[in-house]
């Protein structure tokens, strides 16, 4: 089909995630067609190099045949099998299996489902479940971090502490909190690392106290906030907040929807601290998003909590797609894949990319450099002194995405200009090289533009 043909059809029938509508109508759509590597072209044949692994999620880069053979293949034999009526197929048992061996000790329970969002909701389903079965049917509060994400089902959103995603919404609901973001650049502990932690811990010692740890469910955090900003705390924060959570008698949830799969270096951000969560939640990676799929993981204490909770009747939760065999099958080669090298490959060149992003420190719009295995950012400021953010007007992220996309880039462009991150785990010394020359031709043709200018300190 001619390509003003899809925009067309696009613009009058396809509603796209997490845009303005009417802006969208207005631009059109980008159509992207083919992808290799860390490399995508569109439809006016561009080559593009893909600095974001589409949303997170590509981490072994694109066009790797041994998933598309595993994909045919289980299409050929099974399709479809049903996880309803004690029905089961071998690639998502062997799946579940291969997650446990894989996972912190403490989860040893799967239940699939087909993105982060679902498993954000899923694992909120299950936690109420839990304490109902424990007779503590008050534990019904979540607390969750600022500039945290967790998706956007009707409750995960809520959890989400980005406005847009509570704006004409009707969220957060009652019952969801948030304590402050353990952010080195803007916290008001300075970037003392011990100070961050203990101020996080008290935190949510303080926001338990208000609430009543009775009526506290859990408390969700991502190792790394992702949509937030890339927002890498500092080492040990994740491992503090899992013994204050024990000692509250809070169930922990860790979201690695996004850390998940060799992102930040090991394949779970957890394995880093010896973090053993209660929930954890999973899925970009998971099948480096050839096909849908995620996870809730739990512990046998919630699992078995829920379980005897039931009596003799079933557990209310479920979906169509849970244990799809396909995904499945693409998740057991992407995982092999990772074992095969992919996660060793990150690891060797996670210096090279943090060099890369602190080199660019030097530039007169950048403020900070962050970054953690292949996952990073850097924040943009108007002054370099006071870390003052630029005006919301100038639209600064538009303006970097554009030129970025100018300049054979894809990469994130957060409103609060944080430029994000997440180069695919395949990517070559070589592919680093070419994304820092284009990124800094990006950020000197934005910089060059008279209102930008203008706006700096």
């Amino acid at each position: 089909m001619h390509t003003d043909n899809l925009i067309t059809l696009d613009r009058d029938h396809l509603v796209h995630p997490v845009v303005n509508y009417r802006a969208h109508e207005q631009r059109g759509v980008t159509l992207l067609t083919e992808g290799r590597g860390a490399y995508l072209r569109d439809s006016s044949g561009r080559e593009l190099l893909d600095a974001f692994s589409g949303l997170w999620c590509v981490n072994t880069g694109y066009g790797h045949e041994s998933i598309v053979r595993a994909a045919e293949e289980q299409m050929r034999r099974l399709p479809y099998a049903t996880g309803y009526f004690h029905f089961g197929s071998e690639p998502a048992i062997r799946l579940a299996a291969k997650l446990v061996e894989l996972a912190p000790a403490s989860l040893q329970r799967v239940y699939f489902t087909m993105g982060g969002s679902d498993a954000v909701d899923s694992a909120i389903r299950f936690i109420v479940n839990y304490w109902n079965a424990q007779g503590k049917s008050e534990k019904k509060h979540f607390i969750t971090l600022e500039r945290g994400y967790h998706g956007s089902s009707s409750q995960g959103a809520g959890l989400t502490a980005l406005p847009v995603f509570h704006r004409n919404f009707d969220l957060p609901l009652p019952h969801q909190h948030r304590i402050p973001s353990p952010y080195p650049y803007r916290s008001p502990e300075g970037s003392d690392p011990a100070a961050i932690i203990a101020a996080s811990v008290a935190a949510l010692r303080d926001k338990v106290r208000e609430l009543g740890a009775n009526r506290v469910a859990a408390f969700f955090c991502e190792p790394i906030q992702g949509s937030g900003g890339v927002i890498v705390p500092p080492k040990g924060w994740l491992k503090a907040m899992q013994v204050c959570c024990q000692e509250l008698g809070i169930l922990l949830v860790v979201d690695e929807v996004i850390t998940g799969f060799g992102r930040t270096g090991p394949m779970f951000a957890c394995e880093a601290e010896g973090v053993t969560p209660d929930l954890m939640t999973l899925a970009k990676g998971l099948t480096a998003g050839y096909a849908p799929m995620g996870a809730v993981m739990m512990s046998d204490a919630v699992y078995q909590g829920i379980a005897e909770g039931a009596a003799d009747l079933p557990i209310g939760h479920g979906h169509t797609y849970s244990s799809h065999p396909v995904s499945a099958a693409v998740a057991l080669e992407v995982l092999r894949l990772y074992e095969g090298g992919l996660l060793e490959n990150g690891v060797a060149l996670a210096p090279r990319f943090e060099g890369g992003l602190r080199a660019m420190l030097d530039h007169p719009l950048v403020g900070d450099a962050r970054s953690r295995g292949f996952l990073g950012a850097l924040e943009l400021v108007a002054d370099k002194q006071s870390k003052e953010r630029f005006d919301p007007s100038l639209k600064l992220a538009d303006r970097l995405f554009e030129a970025a996309y100018g300049n054979g880039i894809i990469l994130r462009a957060f409103t609060d200009n944080v430029l994000g991150f997440a180069p695919a785990l395949c990517y070559k010394s070589s592919d680093f090289d070419l994304l820092f020359e284009r990124l800094e031709r990006t950020l000197n043709a934005v910089l060059e533009q008279p209102e930008v200018r203008q706006a700096l300190r």
